[in-house]
């Protein structure tokens, strides 16, 4: 047969209402099919193939089983053409009455949103698009003489009410814009606020963590005391994490007392006058020349002159 025929489109109907097409669920009857008579339960005669949305149509292919003496009846008539209309059986879902939506001569709200349930070989249709609608259980035949209990929609009047309306539409707009455009500056300014001391919080933080580090160094002998505040300085400068990274490639000092009760060939390999302070350097060439000289040459290479005082 191969006869392809439109099934429903977004076109004004003789009930002044519209289905929209992208709107339609057509998944759950691409399942099942069923193509009837004149939207009779009970009388199907075939089924609809290759279904699908093209543009705003919504198309497909009638198959008759010829299963029954009328699918047999219809499929000639089809082929003769004194049947050539199918029509939508659809499920509201959906409907709305804005403007931006209607055209002219529409009288009732735009379907925007509806389920295909069946499609039905039909003689006389509302329309060339014709269908039959179900909301809330009630079936709507779009046919000749059928009852239309789809609500209507007002129609706009024209001259003084109109100016009216469409003053009154235009102030509440207004009042409403003003008030978005108000609302994002009263957000922004306490969205700054809980930035800022979000961001003073942050930083009490990571002062709190610099000063941690800088104290741990000074316990383990990295640095002086003396040198806490400079230290604490740079780590606010570098940050945390780097400052971490200096203290890590620093070598804990020794003292002096760690040096005398440590033997002495311990301390000539592992220990350095590099790493004592200039008093403990002094208070070590005073106390233990022998010891202070063995560690001066293998740090310079040279023996120390003893006699510089």
């Amino acid at each position: 047969m191969g006869k392809r025929v439109r099934i429903s489109n977004g076109s004004l109907n003789s009930y002044g209402t519209r289905v929209l097409t992208d709107g339609m669920d057509i998944e759950q009857y691409k399942r099942n099919p069923v193509l009837l008579y004149m939207h009779q339960r009970g009388t199907v005669i075939g089924y609809m193939k290759d279904i699908k949305k093209e543009g705003d149509d919504v198309t497909g292919e009638p198959v008759f089983d010829e299963a029954s003496e009328l699918s047999q009846r219809c499929k000639n008539q089809w082929e003769f053409g004194s049947l050539k209309m199918v029509s939508a059986g659809l499920e509201i879902i959906e409907m709305s009455d804005e403007d931006k939506l209607l055209v002219v001569g529409q009288t009732s709200p735009t379907i925007t949103k509806s389920r295909l349930y069946e499609v039905s070989i039909v003689d006389i249709g509302a329309n060339d698009d014709a269908l039959v609608l179900r909301r809330e259980g009630k079936q709507i035949t779009m046919g000749r003489d059928g009852e239309n209990p789809l609500p209507s929609i007002k129609i706009k009047t024209m001259g003084k009410e109109k100016k009216e309306e469409k003053a009154a539409v235009m102030e509440h707009e207004a009042a409403q814009v003003q008030a978005v455009k108000a609302a994002p500056e009263k957000e922004e300014s306490e969205l700054e606020k809980e930035n800022a001391e979000l961001k003073k919080e942050i930083a009490e933080l990571r002062k709190g963590r610099i000063v941690t580090l800088v104290d741990r160094a000074i316990e383990e002998r990295k640095i002086d005391k003396d040198k806490r505040e400079q230290f604490v300085d740079l780590g606010n400068k570098i940050g945390e994490k780097e400052l971490g990274e200096v203290f890590a490639a620093m070598s804990r000092r020794v003292s002096l007392s760690e040096m005398i009760h440590t033997s002495g060939d311990e301390t000539a390999q592992e220990m350095s006058l590099s790493k004592l302070s200039a008093e403990e350097i002094e208070r070590l060439r005073e106390s233990d020349r022998e010891r202070y000289a063995r560690l001066y040459k293998a740090e310079y290479g040279m023996e120390p002159d003893m006699d510089m005082d």
